[in-house]
Order: structure tokens, then sequence, then C-alpha cells
């Protein structure tokens, strides 16, 4: 579809992008491109457009290509009731937002009867008409020259005012500018249940049983947090602004004068705003409020779950990966620098068995018989006492690691774990999964539902589909900025991978078991289904180590290995000798290779990019150590400083590891001295920080931290 100028227009102002650059960024979308590609290999075309805005872009043109699609709906409609005058097919035509084009369709939506369409079949649309236009200024006249003889007076007037009422119901002029007032001075009610004030389950909503906010000012969590009590109904809410305000609004625009017709018009109005508008106006701004709660929530679950999927890496290194558990054992599972299962046993170094002798020895028999390099210890129930057993028992300079072991249970009953370890119990997948997210987050953590890696802020609440479209976007926009090996990578990973899909992403596993490794990039052009647009697309993100070509292990596309090949030329160098050569790659003069299909941009990403070829942009893992002496929440006291690793950020403060339990909580105000608006302008994902326990509620197992020393 051609965007319209009006569109393309109203895009380049609120993204704030050139508008000769849009023509060019809807064409490359339009012709298969993918957000990840274009922003790495199209900058010249985007004028370096980042990958929030060339998405932010793509949104807006899917929301105008389906505006255009509801307007020629919408136009066929009224044609069809020959009601489609030029006036009104202008204004339809200049529309560019949805809700003002519903607007502007009710009045010739078709639907089920009202009071007015009753009114209009016994023929008081006349009189209807003669009441809304206010010249005939006394009743008695109205009533002789259009009532039917065959209503009563009383009746026929009330029937009038239906019709009067759904016309001014309906005049987008009327609705717009009580929008505004809901959007502006609407208040959020809130009470209680009537008759669930002293359930237990109820006790969660406490703070909003009588509560009252101005509905613009209500945050994101807050009003997830009430919409959750209303759907669970132990929350009952409206929404208005002052009724007075609300009818001097309507009055104004369609009241002329003060005769008893004018009153008749009045009352009218009066009924059309409590029978006809308030209430939809109340939905509609629920459902507003909602969408950008919801977009707000969506947009901070996937801050956290991009930092969660970028976490450092160990890398490929032989390891063993414990679950840990205290009468049931610890599961331990020994890994190969690929993650693949080499050996598996449970070891009891707990009570009630406190076989602490031949859990060590078999951890020690482990280390030597496949060389081990780490050990990864969940991070759940007994994580901090068998990491404190492995520490002091095992000799050895292994690096011990608590990893996070949210959503692993999810995985090792899911599908995903079922087809990878069809032998093997639950217990030992969870261990696997353990194992695999210390060797590489990002390739273990994309087998999980984001939902479950426990990073969310009212997830569960927010709208599925675009909840899944985001997360999405954001696991793919992680696997394209570090790039995969594409034979050792799994298909889960894989199908994330710009141009590829679950389909392609499984034919290259499959090519990959029946023809072995790829030895280059162009053996990717063999795999089943494998378009010209799929390689284009793909090529680029795909790391092949060893390859026939060096190139092949780098971030540089394959369209401009020729280019390299010339700045090599230039040097009098083998493209292998310039690759890392940094001396020398500094005596490039890059203006040299700019010509009218290529400029800077993309010149000195490949220069960057040769100076240190597939790097990847993550840290190296880490560890930290958790105060020793504190295990449970009842040994907590205000006043304590601890050390701890931030595991959630929302809206409102972040959630941290202190080695025990239960997460401690750092509202907003207690992050910094300074005032900022989101705690992500202060804290990441895994980040370590020192905290100060400033309360314990026990009963509530909470506990309130603070960053602020004194």
């Amino acid at each position: 579809m051609i965007l319209k100028l009006i569109y393309l227009n109203t895009i380049a102002h609120k993204c704030q992008i050139s508008i000769e650059l849009l023509p060019k960024i809807v064409s490359l979308f339009s012709s298969g491109c993918t957000v990840p590609f274009v922003a790495r290999y199209r900058k010249e075309q985007t004028g370096n457009c980042d990958e929030v805005k060339l998405a932010d872009i793509q949104e807006k043109i899917a929301y105008f290509e389906t505006l255009e699609k509801r307007k020629q709906v919408i136009i066929e409609t009224i044609k069809k009731a020959d009601k489609l005058s030029p006036e009104l097919f202008a204004i339809i035509d200049k529309c560019i937002d949805a809700t003002d084009l519903e607007d502007l369709y009710l009045p010739f939506k078709p639907g089920k009867k009202t009071k007015a369409d009753l009114a209009k079949e016994l023929g008081l649309e006349p009189l209807a008409t003669a009441i809304w236009e206010q010249k005939i200024t006394h009743k008695t006249i109205l009533l002789q020259r259009f009532a039917p003889p065959s209503i009563k007076p009383q009746n026929a007037i009330s029937g009038a005012q239906d019709i009067v009422a759904q016309w001014i119901s309906e005049n987008a002029s009327v609705r717009g500018s009580l929008r505004r007032l809901f959007a502006e001075e609407g208040v959020l009610y809130c009470k209680v249940t009537r008759g669930k004030k002293d359930n237990e389950l109820a006790q969660k909503y406490r703070d909003y049983f009588d509560f009252e906010e101005q509905l613009k000012h209500v945050p994101s969590h807050r009003f997830l947090a009430i919409a959750r009590g209303k759907n669970e109904d132990w929350l009952k809410i409206k929404i208005y602004p002052d009724i007075e305000r609300a009818l001097q609004i309507i009055n104004k625009q369609v009241l002329r004068g003060y005769s008893e017709t004018t009153q008749l018009v009045k009352q009218a109005a009066a009924d059309a705003y409590d029978r006809l508008l308030q209430p939809s106006l109340e939905t509609e701004s629920f459902n507003i409020k909602k969408e950008d709660a919801d977009d707000e929530a969506i947009k901070v679950f996937g801050l956290n779950l991009k930092q969660l999927l970028l976490s450092a890496p160990l890398g490929e290194k032989s390891l063993i990966a414990i679950d840990p558990g205290f009468r049931t054992g610890c599961k331990m599972v020994a890994l190969d620098a690929q993650g693949n299962l080499l050996n598996h046993c449970t070891i009891y170094p707990h009570a009630p068995q406190n076989e602490r002798i031949t859990a060590t020895n078999k951890v020690n028999e482990w280390i030597s018989k496949y060389k081990l390099q780490a050990i990864a210890i969940g991070d759940a129930t007994a994580g901090r006492e068998t990491y404190d057993f492995l520490t002091s028992e095992i000799k050895s300079d292994l690096k011990l690691f608590l990893v996070d072991e949210s959503g692993a249970s999810i995985y090792s009953a899911s599908a995903i774990g079922r087809e990878e370890f069809s032998k093997y119990d639950v217990t030992v997948r969870g261990a696997v999964s353990i194992g695999r997210r210390l060797q590489d987050p990002l390739s273990e953590l994309v087998k999980i539902d984001a939902k479950n890696l426990g990073v969310g802020q009212y997830q569960h609440d927010v709208q599925q589909t675009k909840l899944r479209y985001h997360l999405d976007s954001v696991v793919e926009s992680c696997v394209n900025h570090v790039g995969i090996n594409v034979n050792t990578a799994s298909k889960y990973v894989l199908q994330y991978v710009s141009g590829l899909g679950p389909l392609l992403a499984q034919n290259i596993v499959d090519f990959r078991t029946a023809n072995g490794k790829f030895k280059n990039r162009e053996m990717l052009k063999n795999v089943a289904r494998m378009g010209d647009k799929s390689f284009e697309q793909s090529a680029g993100f795909l790391r092949i180590k060893n390859s026939e070509n060096p190139l092949d292990n780098s971030a540089i596309h394959p369209e401009r290995y020729n280019l390299v090949n010339k700045m090599a030329s230039q040097m009098n160098l083998q493209v292998r000798d310039l690759i890392a050569n940094e001396k020398v790659i500094n005596q490039l003069n890059v203006h040299d290779f700019v010509n009218q299909n290529l400029g800077l941009h993309t010149i000195n990403d490949i220069v960057a990019e040769l100076k240190k070829p597939g790097l990847d942009p993550r840290n190296e893992a880490n560890n930290i150590e958790f105060d020793h002496s504190i295990r449970t929440i009842e040994q907590l006291e205000s006043g304590m400083e601890l050390a701890g690793k931030i595991t959630n950020i929302t809206n409102f403060g972040a959630f941290v590891n202190i080695g025990i339990k239960e997460n401690g909580f750092l509202h907003i105000s207690a992050i910094s001295q300074k005032f900022i608006k989101h705690p992500s302008e202060v804290l990441s994902l895994n980040q370590p920080v020192k905290v100060r326990v400033i309360d314990v509620d026990l009963p509530r197992k909470r506990i309130a931290l603070t960053m602020k020393f004194e």
C-alpha cells in the first residue's frame, strides 16, 4: 500500500524524521526488510536511524495502513446508504486518528434499535428536527406543526427528545470535546465490591477500597493493579469528570437562545450525557488508560528482558550445573563447552542425609574426568547452602556462580525441554538449563516464555498479543545484536535471526545434520527455502568460525566483501592480514570508498568491525558475594548494610536479591540522592548494588531497602 502524503507527514512529525527519508524507509519495509537489517545495513537510506526509531516508524506505517483500510470500509458503507456527501468524504479522507474516524462513522453505523429509532418509526423525526433547530420558540406551535395527531403531546415531545439526544451523542464535535474533558479532568473512583471488604483474598487491594485520583495522574502500575482488582471483582470503579462541567460543554455547542424549545434541547442534552455519552466515554477512558498502562508495562518489560538476554555469558566452557535441594538432594549435571549433557546424578550434601563426603568426591571426580572449568548453582531453595558447601569442600580454582533459575522449571516441563532431552526427567532438564544459561544466557532463555523469567510488571494483565509482539521484537533485536554461530545454534535461537523464522531455522539445522558444518556463508544458499531475500536479511547476523573467508565470522555483510577486498588491496594486504590490524586499518582513507550507493555510516561500521571482528558485545560473567551470616528474612534488622543484585526493575522501583529467599524492594525515592523519573536511569538488571535495610515486615514477607547512605 502506498501511504498518502498526509500519513507520511504525520509520521515524519511524530517520529522526528526527514520527510525525504521516509518513503525510502517505507519502501524498505514494504520489500520485506526487517528492523535489525535496516538499522545495521541500510543506514544511508534511513539517516542512521536506530532500531527504536525504526520500530516506531514501522508501527505507525502499520497503523495508517489499517486506518486507510478502515476508511474504505466506512466510505463504502455510507455510500451504500446514499449518505456520502462530498464534504463528508473530504473530512473522512483527511482524518488521521482512528477514534475520530469512528466518531464520524457513528451516525451511519448499523446497530440494534434504539429509543431514537423507535421514535423515528413513529414519524417524530420532523418534530425532532424542529426542536434541534430551535427556530420555533414555543412548544405549542411545534406540536401543532410537526407532531403526528395520533401521538399524545407529551409522548411526542419525549420521543423527539430521544432523537435529539442521539444526535447529540453522535455529534463528533461534542464527543471530541467531552473526550478531552475526560482525559484532562476525569477522576477515577474506586470502591470495594459490596460484601467483600473482609475477604482475606481482597486484602491485597485494600489501598483501593475507598480511593479516588485524577485519571491522568494515576501511574500505570497503580492502574493495572486496580484493573486487576476490578477483573477479579474485588473492586468497582467509575470514571467521570464534574457533571456540571460536562453539561456546560455540551450546552455551549447545542443551545441557541433561551426559548421553550431551547429548554427541550437542554433536557435532551442532559439525557444524552447521562444515558449515552457518559457510559460510552467512561468505557473509552478506561480502555485508553488501560492501553497506555499496558504500553508502559510492556515497555518496561522489554527493557528488562533486553538486559536479561544480553547478560554476560561465561562462554564455551565445560561445567557442572546444580539444581539444589534439601530433602530431595541436588540434581547435578556435567556439560561440555557446547552445552551437551555428559553425565548426571544426584548428591545429598544437606540434611537430612548430610552425605557431604560422598558429594565432595563425586564433584571432584567429575572435575577431573571431564576437565570442567566452572560450577553453576541455581539460586533458589538450598542455593546459598550448596554454594557454601562447594566453596568450603571443593579444593579447586574453579569459579562458582549463583545463577538465576527463574523459568528453569517451566523449560524442564515444556515441549522444548522434552524434545531436547526426551530420555531424561524434569530434574535433569532443569539442571541443564541452569548450566546453559550461565554459558550463554541468550541462547537458553529464548526457549522460555519471557513472561516466566521474573522481569515483568503485571505481564499477565496486559494485552497478550501486543506483549508477545513486543517481546519477540526484543528477542530478535538481541539475537541479531550479538550475532549467532550458525554451526552451534539451536533452532530456537536461529528462528529469531533476521529473515529466518521457525521453518528456515529448522531447515538450517536439518542441513547441518545432513551435510556437516557450514564452511562459509555461501553454503547457506543451499538450505531449503533460503531465497535471495532471506539470505540478504540473515547472512550478516550468522557467524561461521574457521570459515574459508574470515569475513564470515564478522558482522560485515557479504554484499560488502568486495569493498573490504578493495580496502585490503589499497594497503597491499590480503583480507586475512587486514582483519584486526588496527594500525593499518587506521591508515585507510574512508572517503576513498564513498560513492552514490555507499556512505560514511556504512563504511565506518565496516572499519570498526574490521578492527574487532565478531566481538561479542556482552560483558564477561561475574558473581556476587552475599553476606554469609544472613540466610533468612528473620535475621534481617533495620540498618544492616548488604550486598545485592538487581533482579527486576519496575516504574516504581527495583527488586534486589540479597541472598535470601525473599527479594528486597528499593522504592524509586530510595534509589538516588538526586531526582530520577525512572529507576532505569540509575539501575540495570543484574547490577551489583550496596543497600541498607530500612524496614522488615515479617507477616507480609516484605523488605524495604535504600541505596541512599547519609
